[in-house]
């Protein structure tokens, strides 16, 4: 017996990152379960929301030319169609950036009682700043943090990058706090970059981080609450020929993704065992993905993606196939389990 009739998949952003977004709804979507859901795809940008495609349980998929999709009404979270409303009780995010990742759409949902996939509002707004997010993790014994300095626009100096360089060393990374998918991040090497890595970071926030360099291994893994116990999935190693894991690596085919990771199995059980605490001091819901840098013995903490890439080829789906199980059923999972952490 499935606690939800109608679930709404919300996809589109008011970010760069709106075109994935849109990738990873339609993923999500089409595995969600048919013969246990009627499923509802809302694109959602700069305001305007209005429902893409629907499937009614055991049904096909119905796709709505754009001039023909029906707008939500936001004031109960609902939609009308061939004169017969329909009020979502479920939603399922997956707005990477700004509204769905940095707890505005969370906070909206939360004022109508409508339950969702991802974390709470708080736990997003915090997430989703990587200056924020450190600071939670900073003092802890089981993950590291690089060094970091702060900057506001209004903090930008002639001798800024100097001061910087002097306590971080080169090279060193610029980057948004709030961004994703590699948008406005930076890597210097030179000190001659520094200002115009600074302009590419603020072209995409208003806030933003420098951070030093670890050399290491990058590798990633996922954590889900499953209705009885937080459980994190294999880990995965990416290998690239790219600076770092930009915007081509992780869409355009320019690294390798390996899953489960080529580590000792000690290793990859500590990493897991980091990733579950990571979840549980940030107080996480749905699914995580935490990024690490491997540096050495030692780990060290790049971020925490709380609505992670959902493409066939992303990370998580990957994870999940190589943990053996089916993506609908893991979906099913995440969205029964919801609310009960």
């Amino acid at each position: 017996m499935s606690k939800y009739k109608s679930i709404a998949v919300i996809y589109g952003s008011d970010s760069s990152e709106w075109e994935i977004s849109c990738r990873s709804g339609e993923f999500t979507a089409s595995r969600i379960d048919g013969t246990r859901y009627d499923v509802y795809e809302i694109f959602a940008r700069f305001g305007q929301w209005s429902l893409a495609a629907y499937r009614k349980r055991n049904s096909v998929k119905n796709i709505l030319p754009e001039g023909q999709r029906p707008q939500i009404d936001k004031t109960d979270f609902s939609v009308v169609i061939d004169g017969q409303k329909t009020r979502f009780d479920f939603a399922y995010i997956m707005q990477h950036g700004t509204p769905g990742e940095n707890g505005l759409m969370q906070g909206y949902l939360e004022m109508l009682g409508i339950p969702f996939s991802s974390c709470s509002s708080f736990v997003s707004t915090v997430t989703f700043d990587k200056f924020t997010c450190k600071n939670y993790l900073r003092n802890v014994d089981y993950v590291k943090c690089a060094d970091d300095v702060f900057i506001r626009r209004g903090e930008v100096t002639p001798d800024l990058g100097a001061k910087v360089i002097d306590r971080l060393g080169l090279p060193l990374f610029v980057k948004p706090t709030d961004g994703g998918s590699s948008f406005g991040v930076v890597k210097v090497k030179e000190a001659g970059e520094f200002d115009d890595a600074v302009k590419t970071a603020f072209s995409e926030g208003k806030m933003i981080l420098a951070e030093k360099f670890i050399p290491g291994r990058e590798i990633t893994d996922a954590v889900y609450f499953n209705g009885k116990e937080t459980v994190a999935l294999p880990v995965i190693e990416i290998v690239t020929d790219h600076e770092f894991f930009d915007y081509d690596a992780k869409y355009n085919g320019f690294s390798e993704e390996i899953c489960p990771a080529r580590i000792p199995d000690a290793l990859a059980s500590r990493i897991q065992e980091t990733s579950r605490k990571i979840y549980e001091r940030l107080g996480c819901s749905g699914v995580v993905r935490v990024d690490y840098i491997l540096s050495g013995e030692d780990l060290y903490f790049l971020e925490v993606n709380t609505i992670p890439g959902m493409t066939s080829a992303s990370l998580v789906p990957k994870m999940v196939r190589a943990a053996g199980m089916d993506m609908t059923d893991f979906l099913t999972a995440v969205i029964e389990s919801s609310g009960e952490k």
